[in-house]
């Protein structure tokens, strides 16, 4: 009996020294009221004593971990924040530092509260048409029936958080979406924080958060603007615009690939983009094997978006059309409308080909009818009669003017000297035989009686 007392009094004065020593362990650390915000993903803690260095850490299932150097808040109020954790899986929260010349260490486990399976899950959000947004979840697989869930979003771990302000339902009632209709002041730095909290008569559901994410790293772009294809003879250029964005950006962000077909073919399958952002083409084959059937471009954004394409490689119908996304993303936007070049009709330096075509064709009509007619019927010269020349003949006749000695002292000689006329006539017998005397006959009077 007496052995059964010394056993009970051992471990009554064991236990008592079990918890002063706890109690000395209290009274030491310089942390307390320890406490983690799982939304703003901010640990708070209140510190006593002269604490000369501390830090804290989390680490998170897998295998994340990250430290952070505390801030103040004043009245020996100290955070940490941990904007990129995940937490609805749990955490451990270490506050770690030295105090009084000693080194302490406070734990907190963080545990979702709620049934395992009830929180949201497959959460997902798109930014679209400038200013719209959506965000999409399912129930957790081992959700209550009435479960309720309820989307809180914010840009900034320091801004005022909004719920959604208009929900999508399921057939059931359940909601499993949310619509925002306007983001304003959006800018291209912009972070998006998310978290899914539910409420359920039945059981607490748990929360789901999401790392944070870039704004247009889930926007989809309206599709490329003003495709066009004009044609210099020996290239197709294939030109457009970036898209309408929500703010100014580099144009080198953006990536854009260009569809190019056969006309009439059916292969409109999209294919993975390059593993890294260059200027790729690939060519494949059709059902009749005919070559350049399909050519997929990939290349990067430029203060003049334009694609050369050899005029040879298309010379039956071919369509273009094109897609653009973020450098650093995987969400394209839709394609532009398909456009037709290459085809006998193509616009050639602003002129249809047909039409130069018939243009050329009726040149040459004309002059080889021109040149027939007048090789048939001579009409050269009707109507290009020549030119009239001096006749040889007087020329040849015209005889040099005789030239002339002279001294200065003498009379100067004239081309036309005076000379005598002698006139010879014949002379008529006379009847009797007898002449009469030859003279000269009187002149002439050609004058009027």
């Amino acid at each position: 009996m007496a052995s059964l007392v010394d056993v009970a009094s051992f471990l009554v004065i064991l236990r008592f020294a079990c918890c002063e020593d706890a109690h000395v362990g209290e009274k030491l650390s310089p942390v307390f009221n320890l406490r983690l915000d799982p939304r703003t993903k901010t640990l708070t803690w209140n510190s006593r004593g002269n604490v000369t260095e501390q830090g804290c850490r989390l680490d998170t299932p897998p295998a994340f971990s990250t430290r952070q150097h505390p801030q103040a808040k004043g009245d020996s109020t100290y955070f940490c924040w941990f904007p990129n954790a995940v937490l609805h899986r749990g955490a451990r929260l270490t506050v770690e530092g030295t105090a009084d010349g000693s080194p302490f260490q406070s734990v907190l486990e963080f545990h979702n509260p709620g049934r395992e399976g009830s929180g949201a899950v497959n959460f997902s959000c798109l930014i679209y048409n400038l200013r719209l947004m959506r965000c999409s979840w399912n129930p957790g697989p081992a959700a209550p029936a009435d479960v309720q869930y309820q989307l809180y979003g914010w840009t900034s771990g320091r801004e005022d958080v909004v719920e959604c302000p208009r929900y999508v339902a399921d057939s059931l009632g359940t909601r499993v979406g949310c619509r925002f209709d306007e983001l304003v002041g959006s800018q291209l730095t912009d972070t998006y924080f998310f978290w899914v909290n539910g409420t359920s008569v039945e059981t607490p559901v748990r929360f789901t958060d999401v790392a944070p994410v870039r704004g247009i790293q889930i926007e989809k772009f309206d599709p490329p603007a003003n495709l066009t294809v004009s044609n210099n003879g020996s290239h197709h250029a294939i030109r457009w615009d970036p898209p309408r964005l929500r703010f100014e950006v580099s144009s080198h962000i953006l990536y854009y690939e260009l569809d190019i077909q056969r006309e009439g073919s059916s292969s409109k399958q999209d294919s993975p983009p390059p593993s890294s952002p260059v200027r790729r083409g690939l060519v494949t084959h059709g059902a009749h094997g005919g070559p350049s059937v399909l050519r997929k471009v990939f290349l990067r954004g430029s203060e003049e978006n334009v694609y050369l394409l050899p005029s040879a490689s298309t010379r039956s119908g071919h369509t273009v059309r094109a897609r653009v996304r973020f450098v650093h993303s995987e969400l394209w936007s839709d394609w532009t409308s398909t456009v037709s070049f290459g085809l006998p009709d193509q616009d050639v330096g602003g002129l249809p080909v047909a039409l130069l075509g018939m243009v050329v064709g009726a040149a040459a009509l004309v002059i080889t009818v021109l040149m027939f007619l007048c090789t048939k019927f001579s009409l050269a010269h009707k109507l290009f009669p020549a030119v009239p020349q001096v006749k040889r003949e007087v020329v040849g006749t015209a005889e040099a003017f005789l030239e002339v000695a002279w001294d200065g002292a003498g009379r100067r000689p004239s081309l036309q000297e005076a000379e005598d006329i002698l006139s010879v006539e014949d002379v008529r017998p006379v009847a009797s035989g007898r002449g009469d005397p030859v003279g000269p006959d009187s002149p002439q009077h050609l004058g009027p009686e």
